[in-house]
Parts: structure tokens; sequence; C-alpha cells
């Protein structure tokens, strides 16, 4: 799944959008590109819960 992060627009937002998502699902492969503010994940979890993870982190997400 992808999603649009307009808050993320540097390496340590990145960061902190990858620890929210791995926070969920350790497991989890993200791929952040903060010049695109686009993140790539492979997760189990559902999307709505990765949402809700991106959000509380402060970093609100909407699904591409």
């Amino acid at each position: 799944m992808q999603f649009r992060i307009e808050d993320m627009t540097c390496g340590g937002c990145a960061r902190s959008v990858t620890a929210a998502i791995r926070a969920l699902d350790p497991a989890a492969v993200v791929e952040a590109d903060p010049p695109a503010r686009r993140v790539k994940v492979e997760t189990a979890a559902p999307q709505a819960a990765i949402m809700a993870a991106l959000a509380e982190a402060g970093f609100p997400a909407v699904a591409e």
C-alpha cells in the first residue's frame, strides 16, 4: 500500500513515520521518499490501522 504524507519533509520525518509503522508491525517493509512525500508499506496490518498510527504520530496520511 502507498500513502501520501504532506508533513513528511525530511529524513527525520521519514524515520518517525517508519517508527510509527513498525510499532504496529515490526516486520513491515517501509520505503519512505520525503521529497515526493510518499511512503510505500508492505505489511499484514490493515490500511486503517496504519493510517491511524501515522495520524497519532503527527503524520496524517492519504491512501493512494
